[in-house]
């Protein structure tokens, strides 16, 4: 199948959540977070070790999902942590998505889930590697 307008559709599908997940791990709020803040936020539990190694999985992976290497085992890393980030964090407070603003997380499952299977677009990097 070449057609431009599929092959646009799912660099889109590709490229999006990852610089979504890459840019929501460097949003302001952490970012440009002053020693006091985050020991302050480190005190409230903000920062813990699921946390801080969800937020180094979102980086690197939405890099890695953006640049298109290592597609397929990213994407299954990235779907399982949003799972668990679903059924952990937001699962508890209420049943449906709508309602424990879970939408997000479930949402970046399913499109990283798609991706294990799709495999990479035809402008990612991992077929320039051979």
């Amino acid at each position: 199948m070449n057609r431009p307008a599929v092959r646009i559709a799912a660099l889109t599908i590709a490229l999006l959540p990852g610089l979504a997940l890459a840019t929501e791990a460097t949003s302001p709020d952490v970012a440009y977070a002053s020693i006091d803040q985050l020991q302050q936020r480190m005190d409230a539990g903000a920062l813990d070790s699921l946390s801080l190694g969800a937020g180094i999985l979102e980086f690197a992976g939405g890099i890695l999902l953006a640049l298109g290497l290592f597609t397929r085992p990213v994407a299954l890393l990235l779907s399982g942590e949003m799972a668990i980030a679903y059924f952990t964090a937001h699962m508890p407070r209420d049943f449906f998505p709508v309602n424990n603003g879970g939408d997000a997380a479930i949402s970046f499952c399913f499109v990283f889930l798609y991706l294990v299977f799709a495999g990479p677009g035809a402008f990612a990097l991992d077929n320039r590697r051979g």
